[in-house]
């Protein structure tokens, strides 16, 4: 079964390789490193706060958030999820 993070991160490898000029992703690669991080700090803090009196619905929201974020830095760095999945795998052990 295809995983839609991994539908996901293929689409964010191709808005890297193949910029599109109305694409949030596009400009947030653009921006650069400094920018996504900033967002991904952004993001964690919302997550927070819906954590601590927003609701179950507002923190599925935040991490969607959180998560697409920190894919974006993933792509940006040459990265994917299966690296993410190795090291969690290696942590199980």
């Amino acid at each position: 079964m295809n995983d839609f993070i991994d539908e996901l991160v293929t689409l964010l490898q191709t808005r890297k390789a193949n910029p599109s000029d109305n694409s949030y992703t596009t400009s947030l690669l653009a921006a650069g490193e400094d920018e996504i991080v900033k967002k991904i700090g952004e993001e964690a803090v919302e997550i927070i706060l819906a954590a601590k009196g927003q609701g179950d619905q507002r923190v599925v929201e935040e991490s969607a958030d959180l998560i697409y974020h920190l894919l974006v830095l993933l792509v940006s760095r040459d990265l994917t999820w299966d690296d993410i999945r190795a090291e969690l795998k290696k942590r199980h052990r």
